[in-house]
């Protein structure tokens, strides 16, 4: 996954609900970086990994029936 990568952000504390933004960074100690904006604003936000949900922007491609997809572990 290459950062930035424009996600849709859902967030109960900031009443945030499908708000477009940037992961920017994914920090070890348990947050996200994103960029979203608040107002006419752009602003970078610090938002816990355990109270926040990131939707890539961008759907997935439909697979073929019989495609198989490989997961890598």
């Amino acid at each position: 996954m290459e950062l930035p990568l424009s996600v849709l952000i859902h967030n109960e504390l900031l009443g945030l609900k499908g708000a477009t933004g940037s992961l920017v960074q994914i920090y070890p100690e348990g947050f996200y970086l994103v960029t979203t904006s608040f107002g006419s604003k752009l602003h970078k936000v610090q938002l816990p990994i355990a109270d926040t949900i990131l939707i890539h922007e961008e759907p997935e491609e439909e697979s073929v029936p019989g495609e198989s997809i490989e997961i890598e572990r």
